[in-house]
């Protein structure tokens, strides 16, 4: 199986599903591809909270604000997965939480070993066949990386991959938690709208109000737990605080944006 995750809306994400199955016969499977666009961390957030419910599985991720330039082109084994991108943290959480106690282990990509990709009809001896493209790794890189690293014993017996010295971090920023009073930011808001913050979601065990920026809200166990229309704060299924509004969008409601500070503290 092979993953694909990008922000490339439609249709480039057909032509690197070409490639990959020119390939390989591996089952494809789309994460998505309408991530905010050349948004790193957010493709890393949701790439740590969807991944580890597959089974050992190629993950092609092509997140890459730095395409053509000379950032890397990475595997990674990570575990019994394997993951394929751009070397700017975008693969870095996910590939620590499929790895769990294993070591990562780290491959960079020799581009010029890789066999071209050639459209049907052409050969690289063709006089109008130019050079790789600079702004389309997805397609003349990354998925034939990952259709050859899903067919072999494991990234470290592809000639083309070298042992590299480690992959660009990328840390989700943490939270502050003293004397109850956390102070965070949203990582993310999603599709519903929903503003999923980096405070644990143990911080609001046992209550029944917080204080978010100055607003005192409800929490509760559902959406459902308040009137539509209504503000409430609630643990999504990834383990963090949400701020919500029930069949609303509580990016408005909340007047926030990632990267936004947060500020949750008890109501006494």
């Amino acid at each position: 199986m092979i993953t694909l995750t990008s922000d490339f809306g439609t249709p480039y994400p057909a032509a690197m599903k070409g490639v990959l199955l020119g390939r390989t016969d591996a089952r494809l499977v789309d994460i998505g591809h309408d991530f905010p666009r050349q948004d790193v961390r957010t493709a890393a957030f949701w790439l740590r909270e969807t991944l580890p419910y597959f089974p050992p599985a190629t993950h092609l991720v092509v997140v890459d604000p730095g395409v053509g330039t000379d950032r890397d082109a990475i595997a990674i084994r990570a575990g019994e997965h394997a993951l394929v991108g751009p070397d700017n943290g975008v693969l870095l959480p996910a590939a620590r939480r499929l790895a769990g106690d294993a070591a990562l282990e780290s491959y960079v990509v020799d581009e010029d070993a890789l066999e071209p990709v050639v459209p049907a009809g052409e050969s690289p001896s063709d006089p109008d066949e130019g050079p790789r493209s600079n702004t389309f790794h997805g397609r003349d890189i990354f998925a034939p990386t990952a259709a050859t690293v899903h067919d072999s014993d494991g990234p470290d017996t592809v000639a083309f991959l070298t042992p590299g010295d480690g992959p660009v971090d990328l840390e989700l920023p943490a939270a502050t938690l003293v004397d109850g009073r956390a102070v965070g930011e949203v990582l993310v808001v999603d599709d519903f709208g929903n503003v999923i913050t980096n405070v644990p979601g143990e911080f609001l065990e046992g209550r029944e109000w917080v204080v978010a920026n100055d607003e005192q809200v409800p929490v509760g166990d559902t959406f459902e737990a308040v009137p539509a229309g209504d503000r409430l704060a609630t643990v999504g299924s990834h383990g963090y605080v949400e701020l919500d509004v029930n069949r609303g969008r509580g990016e408005t409601a909340f007047e926030l944006a990632v990267g936004d500070r947060v500020v949750l503290e008890f109501v006494d």
